[in-house]
């Protein structure tokens, strides 16, 4: 296994001397900036050829994906390779993992193609002030905001693109024409013309998906390489190695070398992919206005026009991203830095808006061929990025003959995983009731993307703020009540403990006293203190007591500065309930700062 990239601020070149500390403060801060700084001092032979390799085996793997997701985001072919460099080496310098690859990726393109309208003056207008946000939220420390977005919801989110992203594909898998890109329009037309097949297009297609299915399986079936197997039975894995992680090139190849054979002799049972536009992309502004046969549309409209997108793409931008890069970082035993990660894919898109680039993330397919590589350091992506730019440069006049069934093929399989088959099991034995978000947010993305997300997501939320309102209580009863909340008390919570306090203590016959045991709350808010405030006057009323036990700092600083009258608190339950049954030898502690032990003291005053 190859060395890992340390964390931030981690490494540090050998032979280095002790440094002030206002020195040592900076190097650490610009470390944190430049994770580069971390792993270079350190870069050998060794990275370099396992970090080449990877690079390659990515490269072969994007160039063919970055023309299909193209087609998923409605764009010329063209803008899918624009997309897929500028990552490479903004990453080389900011990532803090070894294994991620940023780029254009099935679930991005589909949002581009929502929201962009097919526009590409609108797509790159939106990787660049994706990458503005991202960067805010990066600056702002603002990542722990895609913690609201619960699994569930990323899961139903991600089946629901895999579904319409991979029906999306049908009609270019069997070469039918004049589809509309709506999902129920497409999946109704779809069957209504599914008389006019081409032939050509669905055999071809099918002997493409079968051909990449038998690849990746091999891929996931040879047996790794020992050093004490013969020469030969080395070379034999090695090519089938390589032949098995570029399966997309191989396969795209293939197809297209088929379709120019039939062009040769003048026949074309082919939807080939025709022409692109040659040469890298110019390096310019992002249009911040584009000119239509009705007049020219201003920034602010075509801001309008994208609405909620300006929200939806960069916020799964970056929870695709760190998903991916938290997923390996675990796998291969080292540490992400997430806000490192968002100042990374935010620079990346707004650079990347600079060469006609449209929103990108982190590729999950492509991070795992990277890691499979053996890639030890970001430089992989260098590799990469130059790969690319060679085939805009010099290859794109071979694209034309790239038949679009194949490249449907691609994305199809690219994109099967995604829809998790096992989700529904798993919630329904672990908690049935994170069903509710997984297939609202499932159903609701058929109709509007943005809809789906939002709806899940406050149906996650309200099942939070359902237990923080309601809690589970243990309640023991006997001659003294007592109530232990299973987790915090909040403000939403005071109303549903006095119930229970009121029904089981006071509302009995006779009243009884009662023991609030609160090991597991660390904090109270105002309303908290009024609830309880009342309470102790219902209990007094009545001629009974209500004590507490196991009150935590935090509390017992609040409940002093509320000055409540009446409390009574006990270090144990036992001491409570000898008190309160009327045993001798045993006197609570009254709430204020006097009667606290001094232990407590000392903390409260910390």
């Amino acid at each position: 296994m190859p060395p890992s990239v340390k964390a931030l601020g981690q490494a540090r070149p050998s032979g280095a001397g002790i440094a002030p500390q206002a020195c040592c403060c900076s190097l650490g801060a610009v470390r944190r900036r430049l994770p580069i700084l971390a792993w270079l001092p350190n870069y050998s032979m060794q990275w370099l050829k396992m970090d080449f390799i990877a690079g390659l085996s990515v490269g072969l793997t994007v160039i063919p994906q970055a023309l299909a997701y193209a087609e998923v985001a409605g764009l010329p072919p063209q803008y899918g390779l624009y997309s897929a460099f500028m990552g490479c080496f903004v990453y080389f310098f900011l990532g803090t993992s070894r294994d991620v690859t940023l780029g254009p990726t099935a679930i991005m393109s589909l949002l581009v193609s929502f929201y962009t309208f097919h526009e590409p003056a609108y797509a790159v207008l939106l990787a660049f002030l994706s990458g503005c946000i991202q960067l805010a939220m990066g600056f702002l420390c603002l990542g722990f905001l895609l913690d609201f977005i619960s699994c569930p919801v990323i899961k139903g989110f991600t089946s629901a693109a895999a579904v319409t992203i991979g029906f999306g594909q049908i009609k270019n898998l069997l070469g039918l024409q004049h589809i509309p890109r709506q999902f129920f329009l497409q999946v109704y037309h779809t069957f209504r013309n599914i008389g006019e097949t081409r032939v050509g297009d669905a055999v071809l297609g099918l002997v493409c998906m079968v051909l990449l299915l038998v690849l990746k399986l091999m891929r996931d079936h040879v047996p790794p390489v020992h050093p004490e197997m013969p020469p030969g039975v080395r070379l034999s894995h090695g090519l089938v190695w390589t032949a098995t992680t570029a399966r997309n090139a191989l396969v795209v190849s293939f197809a297209a070398l088929v379709a120019y054979s039939f062009e040769v002799t003048g026949y074309q049972p082919f939807v080939l992919t025709g022409e692109i536009a040659k040469g890298l992309p110019p390096v310019r502004t992002p249009p911040f206005s584009v000119t239509t046969a009705n007049g020219t549309v201003s920034f602010t409209e075509m801001v309008q026009d994208m609405g909620a997108g300006l929200a939806v793409v960069p916020l799964m931008g970056l929870l695709e991203s760190i998903a991916v890069a938290k997923s390996f970082a675990s796998q291969n035993n080292y540490r992400i830095d997430a806000n490192q990660e968002l100042l990374a894919i935010g620079l990346t898109n707004m650079l990347g808006s600079l060469v006609s680039s449209y929103p990108v993330t982190g590729s999950f397919g492509r991070t795992a061929v990277n890691s499979h590589s053996g890639v030890c350091t970001p430089a992989g992506g260098l590799v990469t990025g130059v790969l690319v730019l060679l085939s805009l440069d010099y290859l794109t006049s071979l694209f034309f003959y790239i038949p679009k069934s194949a490249l449907a093929a691609v994305i199809i399989m690219a994109v099967a995983p995604l829809f998790d088959t096992k989700i529904v099991g798993t919630l329904w034995h672990v908690k049935r009731l994170d069903l509710l978000p997984l297939c609202v947010t499932f159903l609701l993305c058929f109709w509007e993307v943005q809809y789906g997300i939002l709806a899940g997501t406050l149906v996650s939320m309200l099942i939070l703020l359902h237990s923080v309102a309601r809690p589970k209580m243990q309640v023991s009863e006997g001659p003294v009540l007592v109530l232990q909340p299973a987790s915090g008390l909040h403000f939403p919570a005071v109303e549903a403990l006095r119930e229970v306090i009121l029904s089981r203590a006071l509302e009995a016959s006779p009243p009884r006293c009662a023991v609030l045991e609160c090991t597991h709350i660390c904090s109270i808010d105002y309303t908290v203190v009024l609830g309880l405030g009342e309470l102790l006057e219902d209990f007094h009323k009545q001629g009974v007591t209500l004590a507490f036990v196991g009150l935590q700092v935090p509390v017992l600083r609040v409940l002093l500065s509320a000055d409540l009258k009446g409390v009574q608190y006990f270090s144990t339950l036992e001491e409570a309930e000898k008190y309160l049954k009327q045993e001798p030898g045993t006197q609570p502690y009254n709430i204020s700062e006097d009667s606290v032990p001094e232990h407590k003291v000392a903390l409260l005053k910390a």
